[in-house]
C-alpha cells in the first residue's frame, strides 16, 4: 500500500501525518513544551521497593516515581523463576533505566532496566548476548544472512552487547550494520560514563526528535514521498538521512506552497473529527468511541441505515463497514489497552466469521502489536493493543472545567496553536491591514502568557499589528479573526 508522510513543523510543535491512499490514517505529535520521554535512559534512584508488588518505584528526576516490575530487570530475563525484587535491588540504590511507556494519565512511566537502542536498521542490546532477526522478515535465506552477519558483528565488539535486524534491514551490507552497531555502542559507552560521574537523577540518553524518529523507525519502500514543511527541519532531516539512511534522499520534498500542507490532505478536518465521540460510516451507521481509564468502549449503531434486503444483511454490511473504520481509529487515536467492540448481533455464523476477517486483516496493517480475541455470543470482541504514549485525545484536550471531567474539551495551548494557523493562514490569502483575536478569557491569557513570545514571532513574521480582545460569551474552543 502506497503511503506518504507530511511534517509540519512550528517552533511549538512537530506533527507528522501517514497518509495512506490518500487518506489520513496516522498522527504523531510532539510538543517542545511537553515533549514524550519514551525511549529516554536515566540514572535512577530506588525510591521505594514493593515486596508484594515484585516491583519498585523509580526516581528519574520527572512529575511521578517510574514503576519497574522485577520482570524487567536483566537478571530475571532468563530465570525460571522470578526472584524476590528485595534481594535484587535496595532503597536509595543507583540504577540505569529506560522508558517503554510514557507516563499516561495518574499513572507514572513504566520503566525497564532490559536497555535497548535503535538505529535504522538494528536494536542494540547492550546487556543481552544474541544476534537475533525480526520475525516480519519472511524471507528465510534473508533472516540467515543477517543472523550470520550480526553474530559476527556482535563476537567482534569490544563493548559486547547483542543486536536484533530491524524489518528495514533486509537487503543491508554489513558495512551498514557494522557502521550502526558501532554508533550505537559509542552512545552507550558514553552512557555508561555519565552514569559512574553522575549523581541521580539524570536523562544520560535522549531519543531523537520526532521528524528524525519517523525516518529511523517508519520510512520503508512503501513509503513514496516525505514531504517537510519546515527548512529547518528539511536540512536537518536531509543531514540524517545522506548520514544514516541514503536511500531515503531522494523521497525528501521540502515544500514551499503557499496552501498550508496539511490543508492539501484535509488533515486538519480529520483531526477535528477524531475528537469526537462519535464516528459516521458512508453506509448510515456510526461508531460510538467512549475512552475510559480502565478500557475504550467501541459501540456499533445501524443509525440511519435500515438496507434494501433483509435485516441480517443490513446488520452484516453495517458490521463489515464498522470493522475497517475501527482498525483506522484506533491506529488515528492513538488508543492502546484494552478495547471492547460492540458488533451489533448477528444471527449468520459466516457473516460472524467475515466480519471478524475484515477487522483482521485492517489490524495486520497496524505496526502497534494487536490481538484480538474470537466474537462472543453477544457480538463483543476485545482487541488488546500495545499502549506506548499518549492517545490523540489526551495529547489534545483536558477535562472539561463544566462538566468536571465527564467530557473532553481542547486545551488553551491547542487552541493558540490553531489561532496561530489561521492567521497565517489568512495572512496569505487575504490582503488584510489589521488583525483582531477575539477569544475566551483562558486562551487570551494563555496568549498573553505562555505563548507570548510566539505570539511576538507571529507579529513578525505577518509584519502587522495583532489586537486581543475577551469576549466573555465565548467558551474555550470558540475564537474569531477579525480581519480590518
Amino acid at each position: 500500500m502506497s503511503s506518504e508522510l507530511l511534517v509540519n513543523v512550528t517552533p511549538q510543535e512537530t506533527r507528522v501525518a501517514v497518509i495512506e491512499n490518500g487518506m489520513l490514517q496516522e498522527l504523531y505529535l510532539e510538543r517542545e513544551a511537553t515533549r514524550g520521554i519514551l525511549g529516554n535512559i536515566y540514572v535512577g534512584r530506588v525510591a521505594r521497593v514493593m515486596s508484594g508488588m515484585q516491583a519498585a518505584f523509580i526516581d528519574v528526576g520527572i512529575e511521578r516515581t517510574g514503576f519497574l516490575h522485577v520482570k524487567d530487570l536483566m537478571v530475571a530475563r532468563d530465570a525460571d523463576v522470578l526472584p524476590p525484587i528485595s534481594e535484587v535491588l535496595h532503597q536509595g540504590e543507583k540504577i540505569i533505566v529506560q522508558v517503554v511507556k510514557e507516563p499516561v494519565g495518574t499513572k507514572g512511566a513504566r520503566l525497564s532496566g532490559q536497555i535497548s537502542l535503535a538505529a535504522r536498521n538494528l536494536v542494540y542490546l547492550p546487556d543481552q548476548v544474541v544476534a537475533g532477526v525480526s520475525q516480519r522478515v519472511e524471507d528465510q535465506v534473508e533472516k540467515e544472512r543477517l543472523r550470520a552477519i550480526l553474530e559476527k558483528l556482535t563476537l567482534e565488539n569490544v563493548i559486547g552487547g547483542g543486536a536484533i535486524a530491524r524489518t528495514v534491514a533486509e537487503g543491508a551490507s554489513e558495512a551498514e550494520l557494522a557502521m550502526e552497531l558501532e554508533f550505537l555502542s559509542k552512545v552507550w559507552r558514553k552512557s555508561l560514563d555519565m552514569k559512574a560521574s553522575s549523581k541521580p537523577p539524570l536523562c544520560i540518553y535522549e531519543d531523537l526528535p520526532l521528524c528524525l524518529r519517523v525516518l529511523r523507525d517508519f520510512v520503508g519502500d512503501e513509503v513514496e514521498r516525505i514531504r517537510i514543511d519546515s527548512s529547518e527541519a528539511f536540512a536537518s532531516a536531509t543531514k540524517f538521512s545522506d548520514d544514516m539512511v541514503p536511500e531515503l534522499s531522494e523521497k525528501l520534498e521540502l515544500y514551499a506552497g503557499e496552501r498550508p500542507l496539511f490543508d492539501m490532505y484535509s488533515v486538519e478536518d480529520e483531526i477535528e473529527r477524531a475528537l469526537h465521540r462519535k464516528v459516521p460510516l458512508k453506509s448510515g451507521g456510526y461508531l460510538i468511541i467512549d475512552p475510559t481509564e480502565a478500557m475504550t468502549t467501541i459501540d456499533v449503531n445501524t443509525g440511519a441505515y435500515l438496507g434494501k434486503n433483509n435485516l441480517d444483511d443490513t446488520l452484516y454490511k453495517t458490521n463489515l463497514e464498522a470493522a475497517s473504520a475501527i482498525a483506522r481509529q484506533l491506529r488515528l487515536r492513538n488508543i492502546g489497552g484494552i478495547v471492547i467492540v460492540d458488533f451489533i448481533d448477528m444471527v449468520n455464523e459466516e457473516h460472524k466469521r467475515q466480519v471478524m476477517r475484515a477487522l483482521e486483516r485492517s489490524l495486520a496493517r497496524d505496526r502497534v502489536k494487536t490481538y484480538i480475541t474470537d466474537m462472543s455470543p453477544l457480538g463483543l470482541v476485545e482487541v488488546t493493543r500495545k499502549r506506548t504514549r499518549d492517545s490523540l485525545s489526551h495529547a489534545m484536550s483536558e477535562d472539561c472545567p463544566v462538566c468536571s471531567g465527564r467530557g473532553r474539551v481542547k486545551s488553551a495551548q491547542t487552541v493558540c496553536y490553531q489561532i496561530f494557523r489561521e492567521i497565517v493562514r489568512d495572512f496569505k490569502q487575504y490582503q488584510a491591514n489589521k488583525y483582531m483575536i477575539l477569544a475566551s478569557r483562558d486562551v487570551i491569557e494563555y496568549l498573553l502568557d505562555e505563548e507570548a513570545s510566539a505570539l511576538a514571532d507571529i507579529q513578525d513574521f505577518i509584519e502587522r499589528p495583532l489586537r486581543l480582545k475577551v469576549d466573555t460569551d465565548y467558551q474555550r474552543e470558540q475564537y474569531e479573526i477579525v480581519l480590518s
